[in-house]
């Protein structure tokens, strides 16, 4: 699997960005996307996951009610749309894949997932 994210940039504090995730190289029914993200200086977090028939998505409570899931199932592509960004919202962010529906619990440990896209970094400063 490939996975191709975009979508960052620099924006300011309120303002919204869509993240884009094009993936390729099988079909995605049966599996679950991931958005991690890695601030500076910090370790890599959850953002949210879907799991590609929607049955299932979830989100870090840090972004509860700001950020949504969502994909396309004719263009392969997972989105992270972002409003009412914080300063501490600023770090790369990537996504990832698996295969399969793990388990809510396990949705939130990069090491669920075992393809990742390259990242896209976010900045939100004023």
């Amino acid at each position: 699997v490939q996975l191709q994210a975009s979508g960052g940039g620099l924006v300011q504090p309120g303002a919204s960005l869509r993240l884009s995730c094009t993936a390729s190289g099988r079909t995605f029914s049966g599996t679950t996307f991931g958005w991690f993200r890695l601030p500076p200086g910090k370790g890599r977090e959850f953002v949210a996951a879907i799991r590609w028939n929607r049955s299932l998505i979830t989100y870090a409570d840090s972004v509860k009610r700001r950020f949504s899931v969502s994909r396309d199932n004719a263009k392969n592509t997972v989105y992270l749309q972002m409003n009412s960004l914080k300063p501490e919202d600023t770090a790369v962010y990537y996504c990832a894949h698996v295969p399969g529906y793990p388990v809510m619990s396990a949705l939130s440990s990069p090491q669920t997932y075992d393809s990742w896209g390259q990242g896209t970094l976010v900045t939100v400063s004023s």
